[in-house]
């Protein structure tokens, strides 16, 4: 996702902005702002195309949550990019389920993922790939962060491996392994 933006102190600053420090946040989202936008703009391309909620406004959204929330312990770019794609996705969620929940019964947001679809395959209900991720989560919460990294934030396999301390090529095995145990989980919800 492009070269480390932060300032040499950033692990102070994300301590900072950790304990509530405005003006460390506010140094932060200039830092980050960039990937940020972008991490917003490749959440709702995989959304359907007339989805209402703009990048710009997804990024503010999410930097109100996580400026919100309580202690997070950034340990790294990484894993500050990892939380704010992971309140991106729940703000789509969460926007899916508002919608569905006016249209009682409609069909819900649709969301594509083609590394996780065959060929021609239609796109996904947003809230199967929610419901999905979660089920996933409760197996093994690692496989669930590492499709959250590669296929939400965008992380390269290398990025992957390194926000969650494992060699690359565990990484890489561990996330075939979650892309088999997703597209499985969503195959069996069909039938």
């Amino acid at each position: 996702m492009g070269s480390d933006p932060l300032p040499p102190d950033a692990t102070q600053l994300l301590r900072r902005f950790d304990a509530g420090d405005r003006e460390a946040g506010e140094t932060l989202l200039r830092a980050v702002y960039d990937d940020l936008r972008a991490l917003a703009a490749r959440h709702l391309a995989k959304e359907r195309p007339d989805h209402t909620l703009q990048p710009t406004a997804l990024l503010h959204e999410a930097w109100l949550k996580l400026e919100a929330g309580a202690d997070h312990r950034f340990a790294s770019r990484g894993h500050f990019l990892a939380l704010a794609s992971r309140v991106m996705r729940t703000l789509l969620v969460d926007h899916a389920r508002r919608k569905n929940a006016l249209k009682r019964g409609g069909e819900g947001e649709r969301v594509a993922l083609e590394d996780l679809e065959g060929d021609g395959e239609p796109t996904l209900d947003v809230l199967d790939l929610e419901e999905a991720l979660s089920q996933l989560e409760q197996v093994d919460g690692e496989l669930a962060r590492l499709i959250e990294l590669r296929y939400f934030a965008g992380s390269s396999n290398t990025e992957c491996a390194e926000a969650l301390g494992l060699a690359q090529r565990t990484a890489e095995r561990r996330l075939q392994a979650a892309t088999v145990w997703l597209r499985r989980y969503l195959d069996s919800r069909e039938t």
